[in-house]
């Protein structure tokens, strides 16, 4: 027989066994070349394909970012629990009398706050942090009949209202912190006796409330 036949089919022979070895692995093995790649056997072509893989240390980076993104998540959420947790009642050791929505001839309209009954002179706290941008005799501008009122910014479309004071101790422009001191309760302007009337607004002028104690409520207050 020919050399050249011999080593034809020599080399068919060994095409064959490779053949055989990748089918027994299974179509598409893969044998793992170091740390950084794999080569998968295509059966039916014959080629070899490069396929990337994860190093130990792509993996370990992976599990650390979505432990900081998790970390990250419970923080956030602790944050908004926090804010939410730092409303307080505007006063302390108070009864609670008017109450939002009431009606009746001692309002031009229906009650538009919550009104916390407390000896003159008692401590009016911020019930949130805020800025303050009314602070003055005559409602500070929404009317008489609240006589001497404070209204604080707390964000988007949130405000506080204090009426009924007899002394204010915080000017337009200040910024307060939750429980701090604004001013000393009283019962200046349409008032039958020593109070602190608090609204919640949307806005900061008169006829904007909402129910104050559904509001605090929600913020985790005990009213």
């Amino acid at each position: 027989m020919p050399k050249s036949t011999t080593s034809s089919n020599a080399r068919t022979t060994a095409r064959l066994r490779n053949r055989a070895a990748f089918m027994a692995a299974g179509v598409g093995a893969v044998a793992v070349l170091g740390a950084g790649a794999a080569v998968a056997a295509d059966t039916g072509t014959q080629t070899t394909k490069v396929i990337p893989t994860v190093s130990a240390a792509g993996v370990t980076a992976q599990a650390d970012a979505q432990s900081k993104a998790a970390e990250h998540a419970v923080k956030t959420k602790a944050a908004h629990a926090k804010t939410a947790k730092s409303w307080i009642d505007p006063v302390k050791k108070y009864e609670l009398s008017a109450s939002f929505g009431n009606d009746g001839s001692r309002w031009a309209h229906k009650h538009s706050g919550q009104d916390f009954a407390v000896p003159t002179g008692t401590n009016v706290m911020a019930a949130h942090s805020g800025t303050v941008v009314k602070a003055g005799p005559i409602g500070a501008g929404d009317g008489p009949a609240y006589g001497n009122a404070i209204v604080i910014k707390h964000g988007y479309k949130l405000y506080s209202q204090y009426a009924h004071l007899s002394k204010i101790d915080v000017k337009v422009g200040q910024t307060v912190k939750t429980g701090q001191h604004l001013a000393e309760s009283g019962s200046t302007g349409n008032s039958s006796g020593p109070h602190l009337h608090f609204e919640i607004r949307t806005t900061p002028n008169y006829g904007s409330a909402v129910n104050p104690v559904n509001f605090l409520h929600k913020m985790g207050v005990t009213v």
